[in-house]
Parts: C-alpha cells; sequence; structure tokens
C-alpha cells in the first residue's frame, strides 16, 4: 500500500482552513469570527447611539450585534483548538475582540447614564488587569480560565444584554441583581487569578533557581 502524505491525504480540515506546509490559513473559520466580532464593535456603538440612544427599536438592534458577538465569543475557541487551525494572530485578536465588545457596551451604557461609572470602571480594569497579569507571568506557565471566569463571562454577558434593551418593571429589576452578581464574580475571579499568578511565578522562580543550582 502507498503510503499517502498527510497534507494529502487531509488532517481533518478542510482545505481552505490549511495554508503552506500544512499550516492553519489565517482565513480559516475561527480567525473568520474572530474578525467578524471585531467589525461588529463599530457597528454596535452607532446602533447605541443612534436617535439619541434611547430608542427601543435601534436599541434592540444594538442587542442583536452584542448577542452576536458574544455567540462568536464562545464557538471560535473552540473551533480553532477542534479543528486544530490555532494561529498567532487568532491568539492575539480573540481576547482583543473579547475585550473590545463588552468594553464598548460598558462605556455606552456609562455614557448613555444607564449604567453606574463605577461598574465600568471596575469590571474593564479587571479585564484589562488580568489580561496584563496573564503575560507577566507567561514565561513561568500559562494560567488557565476556570469555571468561575467561564460563569463570570457569562453571567457579565447576560448582565449587560439585559442593560442595552429598554426594560422596565421586574425585568429591569432582576438586570440589576444579575449586574450586581456579575460584578462580584469579577472581583472574586480576579482575586483568585492574582493568587494563581503569584503561586505560578514563585514556582517557576524556584525551578529557575534549582536549576541554576543545579549547573553551578
Amino acid at each position: 500500500m502507498i503510503a499517502v502524505p498527510a497534507s494529502a491525504a487531509g488532517d481533518g480540515r478542510p482545505a481552505e482552513e490549511r495554508g503552506a506546509a500544512g499550516r492553519p490559513s489565517l482565513w480559516n473559520i475561527a480567525n473568520v469570527l474572530t474578525m467578524m466580532r471585531l467589525l461588529l464593535v463599530p457597528v454596535f456603538v452607532l446602533l447605541m447611539f443612534a436617535d439619541g440612544g434611547y430608542d427601543p427599536a435601534w436599541r434592540s438592534l444594538a442587542w442583536a450585534a452584542f448577542a452576536i458577538a458574544m455567540i462568536t465569543d464562545l464557538f471560535d475557541g473552540e473551533l480553532a483548538r477542534r479543528r486544530d487551525i490555532v494561529t498567532d494572530f487568532g491568539k492575539i485578536a480573540d481576547p482583543i475582540a473579547d475585550k473590545a465588545i463588552m468594553g464598548a457596551a460598558l462605556l455606552s451604557l456609562s455614557l448613555l447614564g444607564d449604567l453606574p461609572w463605577w461598574v465600568t470602571v471596575v469590571i474593564l480594569a479587571r479585564e484589562l488587569g488580568i489580561t496584563a497579569l496573564r503575560f507577566w507571568v507567561l514565561r513561568h506557565g500559562v494560567i488557565p480560565a476556570s469555571r468561575g471566569g467561564k460563569l463570570k463571562t457569562l453571567t457579565q454577558g447576560i448582565a449587560v444584554g439585559m442593560y442595552i434593551l429598554v426594560l422596565t418593571g421586574p425585568l429591569a429589576t432582576m438586570r440589576w441583581w444579575l449586574m450586581a452578581a456579575a460584578v462580584v464574580l469579577t472581583v472574586g475571579t480576579g482575586l483568585d487569578y492574582i493568587r494563581q499568578a503569584v503561586v505560578l511565578r514563585r514556582a517557576g522562580l524556584s525551578a529557575a533557581e534549582a536549576e541554576r543550582d543545579r549547573e553551578r
């Protein structure tokens, strides 16, 4: 039986997702979803502020754009890992897209007076701070996403989505409680990530010191 090269036989990925030498193409489905999410950010902002920013119809369209962006966030990373099409572009662009759409939503809501500024500041400071922390300890290891972090993201998305819509009555009260839960999860998981980063860095420094001692 004649052996067929893996690149010719296929590796489970569609041909358009493979570039030169079998490497993942930039234009794979995961990266396309990420780029679409980035493009939705200015569209979302325009819809939020259309007609003064308080028209229920425009706000519903803004919610639809936000919901699409959040849904694609659930799939692009998973698709990249499952199809083995992870690229350097995706590693950089995916977290940027995540922060961009959430940041745009929080800032828009605060500018329109729908969400207290302190909530926006707390959430954005946590998100940017933990991202910087991950890069700071990257040479010692990767801080994995926790279940609490995933629950935080889900709660944030639902709460912010409800604030984007023009709601009254019990639903307006419900979104307040959801946002309160999101803030608690944001702070709590942020503190846990800081703890993990400190432990990871100490372990990395200890390992490096032990390696130097062996080389002496």
